[in-house]
């Protein structure tokens, strides 16, 4: 009888559970299946074409932001120093043929004023020349000269892999073109006498950015020289890594 009593009013509520869940069930299932589809979005080729135009114009602003952002980098340092090899042709004296002469040559540009700066350049050249036949038996002596000078530097084009500038530099410098004589006085066989001179260069670089911060540049240049009282103008070209620092 307890047991009876127990039993009765389980099962009653496990029934009137069950129907429950199943009348939820049903009612979830009618309102799933009343509830209408969304209808496709039509899109004609012009639209599409509108928007690949967009994401294309997108991907463009940003790279030409990046890009810019770039230059700004590489242009606003303040400091730049360079170094490397040179060539020169020069006439050793006034009689005497052209030689070639090789050597080194260094600098700094500070850009104090934007995009012009001040620049202090050394350099040195090396050669052997010919001095043709003479009584002494000196015929290929080994010269050398120096050059320093300063000037200023006008950065004319700042783009993003390529940079131009040019500058004119003054200053003085010393030729040694006694010491391959073996003691003679150098103008016994042609040669300019050794001493120092007033020089004028002038210049047009080209630089290949390979960062903001360094590059390689090369200089087709012009040298002017007061060897001898008398005016040598001389071409050559400098190839130099370029190095940048400081901001403005």
């Amino acid at each position: 009888m307890f047991f009876r009593n127990r039993f009765y009013p389980v099962l009653a509520f496990t029934i009137f559970s069950f129907a429950a869940l199943q009348a939820r069930a049903q009612s979830t299932d009618t309102t799933t299946q009343a509830a209408p589809q969304a209808p496709a979005v039509q899109t004609s080729p012009q639209d599409r074409a509108q928007v690949l135009r967009q994401a294309q114009e997108r991907v463009k602003a940003r790279r030409k932001l990046r890009e810019q952002q770039i230059i700004q980098d590489t242009y606003t340092h303040k400091y730049e120093a360079y170094f490397g090899g040179n060539y020169l042709r020069f006439r050793p004296g006034s009689d005497l043929q052209r030689m070639n002469e090789a050597g080194w040559h260094a600098g700094i540009t500070d850009y104090a004023f934007g995009k012009i700066g001040i620049t202090a350049d050394a350099r040195g050249y090396y050669g052997t020349t010919y001095t043709g036949r003479n009584p002494y038996g000196v015929y290929q002596p080994s010269i050398s000269q120096y050059t320093f000078m300063a000037g200023p530097t006008v950065r004319f084009f700042e783009g993003l892999h390529w940079g131009w500038t040019g500058r004119v530099l003054a200053g003085v410098g010393h030729g040694n073109f006694g010491t391959g004589t073996g003691g003679l006085p150098p103008e016994y066989v042609g040669l300019y006498s050794d001493g120092n001179a007033f020089n004028l260069g002038a210049s047009a670089s080209v630089d290949y950015n390979l960062s903001p911060t360094l590059a390689v540049r090369l200089t087709p240049s012009y040298l002017m020289t007061r060897y001898g009282s008398s005016t040598q103008n001389n071409l050559g070209w400098e190839g130099s890594v370029v190095y940048r620092w400081g901001r403005q």
